[in-house]
């Protein structure tokens, strides 16, 4: 199983441990508020030789103010600016959300970052300018993007926007297949919802579907549910001790 790697949308356990199991995280804080930079360096220089982070890119880029997630935002917004956020609208906060996103991620080493829209994201004329609008116009350095699209978009319509402006078309397996992208991103939210416990079949029948694709040029497999940290382990287990198919 060389080349997949297996970990948690965030630290479900003291860093410490966190390490001594896997070798990536997602690191979910850059999506309610970007940290200080401080922070990215701490944890990269903390973190063991060949550990990756992701990071999940600031709601302020990808939803808008009236969703509940912003109550987890620590910084006041101008009210009078509070429309020019999320969607990936065209606007210089966006932007400005992105510039601390990239700052941030740079710090900390992270090569992938997630691009997360809520259901709310439909894929009507305008979002999709925007959409393309906003990944034209960034500096994309050596960063690498995955998009999770939610909601009522059609696997031909991510297919085509993905490939178009190179996006990772980032999917829970268990729900759909990814259109695109040479690297396999899979972030696993539960069957039912976040408070999922993945059953031994489930994740057989997931180590199924890596074997099937593990010849790609990157595979991550990142769960993001209540018992993350139980299932990662136990699906980092099952593909040690189970050949290839």
């Amino acid at each position: 199983m060389s080349g997949v790697r297996i970990g948690c949308c965030g630290f479900s356990v003291s860093r410490k441990k966190y390490y001594e199991f896997f070798d990536v995280v997602e690191i979910q804080q850059t999506f309610y508020d970007i940290p200080k930079i401080e922070l990215a360096r701490k944890w990269r220089d903390e973190a063991p030789h060949g550990f990756e982070f992701t990071i999940k890119a600031w709601q302020l880029i990808t939803h808008p103010s009236s969703s509940p997630t912003y109550k987890r935002l620590k910084r006041e917004l101008p009210k009078d600016k509070l429309k020019n956020y999320g969607f990936f609208k065209p606007t210089d906060e966006v932007f400005s959300a992105w510039d601390e996103t990239r700052e941030f991620a740079r710090a900390l080493g992270a090569r992938i970052i997630v691009f997360q829209c809520p259901a709310s994201f439909k894929p009507t004329s305008e979002n999709k300018k925007n959409l393309e609008n906003f990944f034209n116009s960034i500096e994309r350095d050596e960063f690498i993007f995955a998009w999770e699209a939610r909601g009522d978009w059609c696997p031909d319509e991510i297919k085509e926007l993905c490939q178009k402006l190179n996006l990772i078309d980032c999917v829970d397996p268990f729900k759909r297949r990814e259109e695109a992208g040479e690297i396999t991103y899979w972030r696993l939210h539960g069957k039912t919802g976040y408070r999922y416990k993945y059953s031994d079949e489930e994740l057989s029948e997931l180590l199924n579907w890596v074997n099937e694709k593990s010849s790609n040029a990157g595979f991550y497999v990142m769960f993001n549910n209540t018992e993350m940290w139980d299932d990662a382990r136990r699906f980092k287990e099952l593909t040690k001790n189970r050949r290839k198919i």
